[in-house]
């Protein structure tokens, strides 16, 4: 069984490619033009142990946004796509991680059903050129497109940079154990048959 997708998604504001294997190694390819965003994509694709392939080039000269979003939506897309039916998989991963002064808490439910809860403590409004009012934005729309269920606190933390990075890494971890194939679960891990 094949767990990988590939996503192509166009618009008058950005051309995006997506590949995604989610029994990889992490190995990771990222450029979207938005360093700070490669930057955590790639802390993404190695901490969850996927293989990621993210091409993107946007309209950067206006902002970010537009570049941060349909990435974020397409790598969402993805995801939905790789796991397909969901037949084996664990479906609900967690995670607590530290970085320096930072922890936050991950927790995941591969439902299909989309919902969000998103916490974190004020933070500057750039690191470098990059827009940290995109946050929350990434995962709503990553949350979207998987049709998943997922919380993030930041638990503690102060560096902007810190807070960011230990949520990429604590999502994927949360998603590594959610998408794991378990050998004891038989067919859809759910009670009405479908996720």
């Amino acid at each position: 069984m094949s767990r990988t997708s590939r996503v192509e998604r166009t618009t008058k504001e950005s051309s995006v490619l997506v590949e995604l294997n989610l029994d990889g190694t992490g190995e990771i390819s990222v450029d979207t033009g938005v360093p700070f965003f490669d930057h955590m994509l790639s802390q993404l694709g190695k901490h969850s142990g996927f293989n990621l392939t993210v091409k993107t080039t946007g309209d950067v000269d206006v902002d970010s946004h537009h570049t941060v979003e349909d990435t974020s939506l397409a790598f969402g897309q993805a995801l939905r796509e790789a796991l397909g039916d969901k037949a084996g998989i664990r479906r609900f991963g967690d995670a607590m991680v530290p970085l320096d002064e930072v922890l936050v808490q991950a927790a995941v439910d591969l439902s299909g059903r989309p919902y969000l809860v998103h916490r974190q403590p004020e933070i500057v409004e750039l690191i470098g050129t990059f827009d940290t009012t995109l946050g929350k934005h990434i995962w709503e729309s990553i949350v979207a497109e998987a049709r998943i269920a997922l919380h993030v606190r930041v638990l503690e933390g102060r560096n902007a940079h810190h807070v960011f990075e230990a949520q990429f890494k604590a999502v994927a971890r949360a998603l590594r154990d959610a998408v794991a194939l378990d050998g004891r679960v038989a067919g859809i891990p759910s009670t009405k048959g479908s996720l």
